[in-house]
């Protein structure tokens, strides 16, 4: 397996690796905003800021590879790994600010639970985007895409759960509304980090 060569004055890696990590730090600065119960305009403006971030990160890219003639890996996996790593970022900051609109003020403990899968299931993304700069990190890569793949099945049993108890015990239909809204969305934040493992996975199988 080898990586093909491209400029020395560009590293994709790096970016990637930049941009992954402000998917950590939006996934646990959303554990410790869930984990306190309530979302004020300070933790929104700086989940914005992490988004934003990311944002750039992903527009660096863009722009590198419309001016890069030879890549690291395909054109097409460098776009999807790039759009797919941001998506990541902005289902998170969504969430948030979903939070916020419906005015929850308390903690819950299902939406807890969620978080933590979340932060291990982006924390493995960055094992595995960080594994694809040195060819020896196979096992690295292999493994994080094997444990995003578990967690993201983890997070469907856990939806599953989550909202049978919430048709069979809450009371209140706007409520039940609004806890069905942010239960998918935070499964859907592991079904994006499973998309990037896919991603990582095609790239590494092509330079096999």
């Amino acid at each position: 397996m080898a990586f093909r060569f491209f400029p020395k004055t560009f590293n994709f890696f790096d970016l990637f690796e930049k941009q992954v990590s402000h998917a950590v730090d939006a996934a646990c600065f959303f554990k410790e905003v869930v984990s306190r119960g309530y979302v004020s305009e300070e933790a929104l403006s700086r989940m914005a800021a992490i988004e934003h971030q990311g944002d750039e990160v992903a527009h660096a890219i863009m722009d590198q590879l419309n001016k890069t003639f030879i890549t690291p890996f395909d054109r097409e996996d460098i776009y999807a790994l790039a759009k797919q790593l941001d998506d990541v970022i902005d289902m998170i900051n969504n969430i948030l600010s979903r939070l916020r609109i419906y005015n929850i003020t308390t903690v819950d403990k299902n939406l807890v639970e969620f978080t933590v899968v979340i932060e291990q299931s982006v924390r493995a993304v960055a094992r595995a985007v960080g594994g694809l700069r040195n060819i020896k990190n196979v096992q690295v890569v292999f493994d994080a895409c094997v444990e995003i793949n578990r967690l993201e099945n983890v997070g469907d049993s856990m939806r599953d759960r989550v909202l049978s108890e919430l048709f069979a015990n809450s009371q209140d239909p706007i409520a039940v509304i609004k806890w069905k809204d942010i239960y998918q969305d935070a499964e859907t934040v592991l079904d994006v980090c499973e998309d990037v493992s896919h991603v990582v996975d095609s790239i590494m199988v092509k330079q096999a």
